[in-house]
């Protein structure tokens, strides 16, 4: 079981520091941030940018692996998110995750400007992206007519350390993401409900890979636990809760933090690496 540990950019910049060289240091194979504009239940909490702490996080991270789980695939020209992705693959030395969703904060699409499609449009966008992306990663130039992007003899120089590019994890839970999930990703990763639910998701997935004749062992799955560090009961049955999804053929979790946790917290939970 690989065990990962995320915490929002909803705190300030020294909480974030202190985090994330704690994980670093007790081992932790990898540590994530999210991409949101606004905060997630209240709109008005101060939320830092996703991808500039990512950079300074590949800086101050040493050893493990870093990513945000997950960008939103409508808040950026995927072409400019490539290049951005490369970046922070060179400042980690190519330890970077690349992790892409088709986005649902509808508050701040509307607050900043930013078209919000119907879901399955979205859905759509994520699939067309990720090609786009994948693309400008292997290839020396990209000439793409797409419903959502065109690019004309497009330059992502230079390549990505890691060949053929950073591993892409697609966030899915609903049949037409884990068919975008079996097209194009590494990692399928859903957000905790249950064990239960998670099975079911990963079986749908196995039909997805069959219907594109895709291998479904080439895919990894996690899922997402969000704990709450000052409600310890939710946390205890949060990490109770890992033995089954092992069960169940889930190979990651992420534990996300909802509030920064102490270090006997976090010790805890290293100690079940």
């Amino acid at each position: 079981m690989h065990l990962s540990v995320k915490l929002a950019p909803t705190f300030d910049y020294p909480t974030l520091e202190q985090f994330w060289r704690a994980a670093d240091d007790l081992g932790f194979p990898a540590v994530w941030n999210y991409d949101h504009f606004y905060g997630l239940v209240d709109h008005a909490d101060p939320t830092l940018e996703g991808w500039t702490t990512l950079a300074a996080m590949a800086v101050l991270v040493r050893r493990a692996r870093v990513g945000c789980l997950v960008s939103g695939v409508t808040y950026r020209n995927p072409a400019v998110l490539a290049k951005m992705a490369v970046t922070v693959d060179h400042i980690s030395g190519g330890r970077m995750d690349f992790g892409l969703g088709a986005g649902w904060h509808e508050a701040e699409h509307r607050g900043y400007g930013i078209d919000f499609p119907r879901p399955g449009t979205r859905v759509e966008m994520l699939d067309e992206a990720l090609t786009v992306i994948r693309r400008l990663w292997t290839e020396e130039s990209v000439t793409f007519a797409g419903r959502f992007f065109t690019l004309t003899d497009a330059l992502c120089e230079p390549k990505p350390v890691q060949r053929p590019g950073p591993p892409i994890i697609v966030g899915a839970a609903q049949p037409k993401m884990l068919r975008v999930a079996a097209r194009h990703a590494d990692e399928w990763n859903m957000p905790s409900t249950s064990a239960q639910e998670w099975r079911a998701a990963s079986s749908r997935l196995d039909v997805a890979c069959a219907e594109l004749g895709r291998d479904p062992s080439s895919i990894k799955r996690g899922v997402q636990l969000f704990l709450h560090p000052n409600r310890p009961e939710q946390v205890d049955a949060q990490l109770d809760s890992i033995a089954e999804y092992a069960q169940a053929g889930c190979a990651h979790v992420v534990l996300s933090f909802y509030q920064p946790p102490g270090d006997a917290l976090l010790g805890r939970c290293a100690e079940l690496l």
